[in-house]
């Protein structure tokens, strides 16, 4: 099932959120299906549970639709209940990043270049896995949401104040998109 994807200024895109107790398998596994299947539709490489209005730590992520870009994602795709980062290296990157909850914006973030992160996988088994490149930035991104944290908080304090107005816009559902949206007005 395609989810309303929650825009920018909605209050569960700034709440933490919890961890899963795990304690219903079914609806997970159908919760994730139903992320995997609306991050494809709206085109996107990641969500959150939190962009689609579940306050919990879960997230999804797939690198299929960029290996023109980024040959090394060929195959890349997790999904990661209750994540934790055990790691993050001194050495950063920058990249433009995007997001669904943010439509038409974009802006450079600097990001760790190397990241671990302990999570439990759809077997519902604990793993550890480290990540590289844009497989990290992938995943950070979408942590960041599970901490209330969006990518423009990132931002250089110049870009924020030039993005003022577009994100006002948002906050107000003033934006086009080619996916269902919702907002805490709406």
């Amino acid at each position: 099932m395609i989810l309303p994807i929650y825009l920018y200024g909605s209050q569960v895109l700034r709440t933490p959120a919890q961890e899963d107790d795990l304690s219903d398998k079914a609806w997970l596994t159908q919760f994730i299906a139903d992320m995997i299947e609306t991050m494809h539709h709206a085109d996107g490489c990641g969500l959150a549970a939190p962009q689609v209005g579940v306050s919990k730590r879960i997230l999804v992520v797939d690198g299929n639709d960029l290996t023109d870009r980024y040959p090394e994602l060929k195959g890349f795709h997790r999904e990661m209940i209750n994540p934790r980062f055990t790691f993050e290296s001194e050495k950063t990157c920058s990249y433009e990043e995007g997001c669904l909850s943010i439509p038409n914006i974009d802006a450079d973030i600097t990001r760790p270049e190397t990241i671990r992160v302990r999570y439990v996988n759809p077997a519902f088994e604990e793993v550890e896995e480290e990540f590289s490149g844009f497989a990290a930035r992938m995943i950070q991104h979408e942590m960041d949401h599970l901490d209330g944290v969006l990518f423009t908080d990132h931002a250089s304090p110049i870009r924020r104040k030039m993005l003022t107005g577009k994100l006002m816009n948002i906050s107000r559902g003033n934006v086009r998109t080619r996916y269902r949206v919702k907002t805490d007005k709406k």
